[in-house]
């Protein structure tokens, strides 16, 4: 999970001289593996700025198409004047803003820029592609084309936020609530001792009898679905910067708006979301195993034959997504440069599947997804409602949208997980006294409630599902109270007595063949049922009554030996063989 340390700042006050280098440190003390920090924009030097294409001038007589271009940059050259600039890329034009380099600035890798003459004019600069600016992929592979009212001149550095610094976790499989901002957000708070900001904190408005109507035909497969909609987006909306860059650096390629807004909040909130376009819906919306012989094409645009264990999500017609892995194409929201099948109505899912169900069609189909690694792990199924929020806030805000009054909540009802454990069963693992009072803390800034003074009763917050017994519980006070401070000492062992009459009745007879000239044989203690056939054992012959391996080494030795002399001969053989 990558991690920008812009976006923590968002809702964990960090001091403003830490870096990523120091928060990397902290959340390594607290348990999590931050394999690296990578440094954004470290090798960046301006002046890069945006600038607005004035003029096109096609170059002819050359092997690629050539352009010469005039770009306004306002006063960022120190003139006024429209800088020259020849450029190859074809997606853009005139009146277009654009990301401009100017002479003396230095690109990611260290590319010098400085005014030089090619193809038969004078370069003063760069138009950029996002590649050469280090973003990562934008799904373009062209120059970057900024939203019309990004004004002129104005630091692009800033406005791309291009230098940041990125944490790269390795996230175990226990720890699915940070898989998201939010979970790693929590985890660098109680790092600190500084408070949070859950953003999973909204004002959420209850179920109601006029949302898009969902029915769930199997509760244990999926326990919880969130459905709200939302009307009226504009079809030209496209994701803003902000979004984009925030996409790119977690390691997403920007798609459209609608899916953009889903996969940001995923990262955000760790809830995994799907935007279908109501169009393209029809009827009710339905979770349930899959029936033998259908079939559905995923987003990947391949065609997948439905197994019954699978959990599909449906409407009238049939299968529309593999729950909680991947969408299907028939709902699918076109993408933002087809208009004409653009839509303007959205239905928004925010639902938590069995992590064990997912897992197994992930696998069974070879489709691993961003939803499906959360889903493995576990998700907070209490995010939902908030992650759908949200969602139709962002498309609100963004697209113009208008949010339907009607709010879908499918539940199936649960009682919080709780844990009874003395309270001084952390010390016994650890061999420390943490006392009372310190392991209560602990447990309460995990988000645990905790009652009881010499026995607690502990009740496990809905994003933490890896906390099972007492030992998980003492875990997580040791790993916050920092597993360096435990102390390090040696176990005393107990007085022996020496070797047993037995061990030293076989070392003596060990010894006294070895001095006699004998060689012990160690040989494998697995055999094949043929090796009775070479022996010429009788059928009824008890050393054919051998037990079985349920996972052996080879499957041509499948049976432990009932007999030294398989192992024997068979040691003879190679080594007369070999001289």
């Amino acid at each position: 999970m990558r991690i920008p340390l812009s976006w923590l700042r968002e809702y964990v006050d960090l001091p403003a001289t830490e870096t990523g280098r120091d928060v990397q440190a902290k959340l390594i003390s607290a348990g999590l593996e931050v394999e690296t920090v990578e440094h954004l924009g470290a090798d960046l030097k301006g002046p890069l700025v945006v600038g607005q294409v004035l003029t096109i001038e096609e170059l002819e007589g050359f092997k690629k198409p050539i352009r010469f271009c005039t770009v306004d940059v306002g006063r960022a050259n120190g003139t006024g004047e429209p800088q020259e600039i020849v450029c190859g890329a074809r997606n853009f034009a005139v009146g277009d803003k654009v990301v401009v380099v100017l002479p003396g600035a230095t690109l990611p890798g260290g590319f010098s820029i400085s005014a030089r003459k090619t193809y038969g004019k004078t370069s003063h600069g760069m138009i950029c592609s996002s590649d050469e600016l280090g973003m990562g992929d934008d799904g373009t592979h062209g120059i970057i084309v900024l939203p019309p009212e990004t004004e002129v001149g104005k630091d692009a550095i800033e406005l791309l936020e291009l230098v940041d610094e990125v944490l790269d976790i390795a996230v175990t499989a226990n720890r699915g609530d940070c898989l998201s901002i939010r979970g790693v957000a929590r985890e660098t708070a109680i790092a600190y001792g500084l408070p949070l900001r859950d953003p999973a904190l909204l004002d959420v408005p209850g179920p109601n009898a006029f949302g898009y109507p969902v029915k769930v035909s199997d509760p244990v497969g999926c326990d919880r679905f969130t459905a709200r909609t939302v009307t009226g987006l504009s079809p030209e909306a496209r994701s803003p910067i902000w979004l984009k860059r925030r996409l790119q650096k977690v390691g997403m390629r920007p798609i459209s708006l609608a899916v953009d807004v889903t996969n940001y909040v995923m990262m955000e909130l760790g809830q995994p979301l799907h935007a279908y376009d109501r169009s393209l819906v029809q009827g009710t919306i339905g979770v349930r195993r899959a029936e033998e012989g259908e079939k559905i094409v995923t987003l990947d645009g391949v065609e997948r034959k439905l197994h019954a264990e699978d959990l599909v999500i449906t409407d009238d017609r049939g299968p529309i997504g593999l729950a909680g892995v991947m969408g299907g194409a028939d709902t699918e929201i076109a993408d933002h440069d087809d208009l004409e099948k653009s839509t303007g109505d959205v239905v928004i899912e925010a639902a938590h599947f069995d992590q064990v169900s997912i897992a197994r069609t992930a696998r069974r189909h070879k489709l691993s997804s961003e939803a499906s690694r959360r889903f493995e792990r576990g998700v907070d199924p209490q995010a939902a409602a908030a992650a759908a929020q949200r969602t139709v806030d962002l498309l609100v805000l963004l697209a113009g949208g208008t949010a339907e009054a009607g709010v879908t909540e499918v539940i199936a009802p649960t009682a919080p997980h709780t844990i009874t454990a003395p309270a001084d069963h952390p010390d016994k693992v650890a061999g420390v006294t943490y006392g009372r009072e310190t392991v209560v803390r602990r447990l309460q800034e995990v988000g645990c409630d905790v009652y009881g003074q010499d026995e607690l009763i502990v009740t496990v917050p809905s994003w933490r599902p890896d906390l099972t017994d007492a030992n998980d519980l003492a875990e997580e006070v040791i790993r916050l109270e920092g597993y360096e401070n435990l102390p390090s000492t040696l176990p005393k062992p107990p007085a022996g007595r020496g070797l047993t009459a037995r061990q030293r009745l076989h070392r003596r007879v060990g010894r006294a063949l070895a001095g006699a000239g004998y060689v012990e044989a160690l040989n494998y203690p697995f055999v094949s049922e043929q090796v009775f056939d070479q022996l010429g054992l009788e059928a009824d012959d008890p050393a054919r009554r051998v037990v079985k391996l349920v996972n052996p080494l080879s499957d041509e030795e499948p049976a432990l030996r009932t007999s030294l002399l398989p192992g024997l001969l068979g040691a003879l053989r190679r080594n007369d063989g070999r001289g």
